[in-house]
């Protein structure tokens, strides 16, 4: 009885071991296919928060900046338009440079302005500069100003942002695959001897296979599981650290690699499982002490 239950908790200890040892495996998967889910909607957060002002001539009123601010938001592209009028731009100028800053102008020289927030598929060099061109051409706006480098710099490493983060999923799958099947290889190795006497009494493969699949299948589950628990414990404490950065991250997409967590933990497990037995079945009697 003594002995029964040593082995009951060992094979227990074992199979925690695997679950964890996948779990962790897992998460690495998860969270790196996270990162390149959201990295779509991350890219157009930046984008369309990043602004161009449309600078007023002087002698516009607030109907003159309201009516040119209606024509820029008719222009496709263009996502939304704010009025900063004359003296909201004075204080944000105060806040920056001091009060009083003003006082060696006769005139203040700070014109009403329009922030336009564009739509992130126009910002590439073609569709802005036409933008550009349609939001100069409007009554009373006399210049338009924005980061142009940031522009260009953004637009120029998103593609290569891109193609690391899908190298870097690739490779973490084939490790990610690696490490599970050499786990649950380990695991069926130490149960060879039961798979040769279930031959020997007439077992077919079949028969053989089914019980270990049926674990491998619940064993991926769990596993999946306490990745998916550990991803949603992980976004949880980025978003008490770093609440702007979930305005970025689309919950479809979370709920989409979820998904996809447990599902590669299922796949994996069975499919090495499926491998591993069909190999000890193959053993002979002189195999089995290798």
């Amino acid at each position: 009885m003594r002995e029964k239950g040593i082995i009951s908790r060992r094979l227990a200890h074992s199979y925690l071991s695997s679950v964890i040892s996948i779990g962790l495996v897992l998460f690495l998967v998860g969270g790196a296919a996270m990162v390149m889910s959201n990295a779509g909607y991350v890219s157009d957060y930046f984008k369309e928060n990043m602004k161009i002002s449309a600078e007023l001539s002087l002698a516009a009123d607030e109907a003159d900046a309201l009516a040119a601010a209606k024509e820029i938001e008719a222009i496709t592209g263009v996502k939304s338009v704010e009025y900063i009028s004359k003296e909201q731009g004075i204080r944000e100028m105060e806040e920056q440079l001091g009060q009083g800053f003003l006082e060696v102008f006769e005139t203040p020289p700070i014109p009403a302005s329009l922030e336009v927030s564009l739509d992130a598929d126009y910002l590439a060099g073609d569709s802005l500069a036409v933008l550009e061109q349609k939001i100069s051409g409007i009554r009373n706006v006399d210049g338009l100003y924005y980061q142009e480098e940031l522009f260009d710099s953004l637009n120029a490493n998103i593609e290569k942002i891109g193609l690391v983060l899908a190298f870097f999923i690739i490779l973490l799958l084939f490790i990610s695959s690696v490490l599970i099947s050499n786990t649950v290889r380990l695991n069926l190795y130490s149960k060879r001897f039961t798979i040769y006497a279930m031959q020997l009494v007439g077992a077919t493969k079949a028969f053989i296979r089914r019980p270990f699949i049926v674990q491998a299948f619940f064993q991926g589950v769990i596993a999946g599981l306490l990745a998916a628990v550990a991803l949603i414990a992980m976004l949880l404490v980025v978003k008490n650290d770093f609440s702007g950065i979930m305005d970025a991250v689309s919950m479809d997409a979370v709920a989409g690699t979820l998904v996809f967590t447990v599902a590669l933990g299922v796949i994996i497990c069975t499919v090495s499982t499926h491998v591993v037995v069909n190999r000890l079945v193959g053993f002979s009697k002189d195999d089995l002490y290798i």
